[in-house]
């Protein structure tokens, strides 16, 4: 049997293994798409947006995380999920509040810590503009930011790139409740100006101090909330102009507070992790 822990970051739901106790299957610790899935369908698994893996660090970091898609992909990093990782650390005695910790992951060294008022803080490290760095085909206006416009079900928008470790296409609409998500979403995911495919988020600026955003995940689909995504539409949103350095993101599933002072500064994320529930299930279940 496999203990397993469900924890969600405003909505987005992860199941967490812990690997340092050694009863992980190899199936799993080797990324195979097949037991993932499994694990994370809604009607035949324990149901969830990915699976994170907390193992020992390789960089004497305090703790490294992989993390998969509920389609069995590997992501480079997830705000979300690294604050549920902080939280289920912390349940588990591993960490303290206000303790700060590195979290190893594909993205490079991840800074965090939970606050006394139970919220974790993230740094989130700086954003990418370089298209190759995304990766994007898009090119550079003069502001840095890659755009472009394209034809999607008849209707042209303009796309635009931005980094967190990971790839995110931007879209501002003046009504979000219009947006056909699933659609668009779908489609957009994998245009083929992101060779690595794209986390997609469509954006309307509220206010100067708050943005709402609709999220569609690389590997996911659908989601209530994306922290990397939401840091990627504070940075863009200040880049343009249009907001100030700290702003509140609006989700589906609650709010995200997020701080860019600047374009040399890192981007520091806040926001909510939660333990829904624990258990144990049979590996043999969820095999290839």
């Amino acid at each position: 049997m496999v203990k397993f822990s469900k924890y969600s970051g405003l909505g987005n739901d992860f199941i967490i293994l812990d690997a340092n106790q050694g009863n992980i299957p190899d199936s799993i610790l080797s990324g195979h798409a097949i037991p993932i899935k499994q694990i994370c369908h809604r009607r035949f698994g324990i149901g969830a947006d990915g699976v994170i893996l907390s193992l020992p660090s390789r960089n004497n970091a305090d703790a490294r995380m992989r993390i998969f898609n509920s389609d069995g992909s590997e992501a480079e990093m997830c705000g979300n999920g690294i604050r549920c990782l902080v939280r289920f650390l912390h349940d588990t005695n591993k960490v303290s509040l206000n303790q700060s910790l590195v979290i190893e992951t594909l993205a490079g060294p991840i800074v965090a810590q939970i606050n006394n008022n139970s919220s974790i803080s993230v740094d989130m490290g700086k954003p990418t503009f370089i298209p190759s760095e995304i990766p994007t085909l898009l090119e550079q206006n003069l502001l840095g930011i890659p755009e472009g416009k394209i034809s999607i079900l008849g209707e042209e928008i303009v796309i635009r790139a931005v980094g967190m470790g990971n790839p995110h296409m931007i879209v501002y609409v003046k009504d979000i409740r219009k947006v056909p998500l699933n659609t668009w979403g779908s489609q957009l995911e994998s245009h083929v100006t992101f060779p690595a495919k794209t986390n997609v988020h469509f954006v309307q600026t509220i206010s100067r101090s708050k943005l709402a955003m609709l999220v569609w995940e690389r590997g996911s689909g659908e989601t209530l909330a994306c922290g990397t995504g939401a840091c990627a539409c504070a940075v863009m949103t200040r880049t343009l102009g249009l907001c100030e350095s700290n702003i509140q993101i609006k989700l589906p599933g609650g709010n995200l507070n997020i701080n860019w002072p600047d374009n040399k500064s890192n981007v520091t994320m806040i926001g909510p992790a939660q333990l829904i529930c624990s258990g144990q299930f049979e590996i043999s279940n969820f095999s290839e």
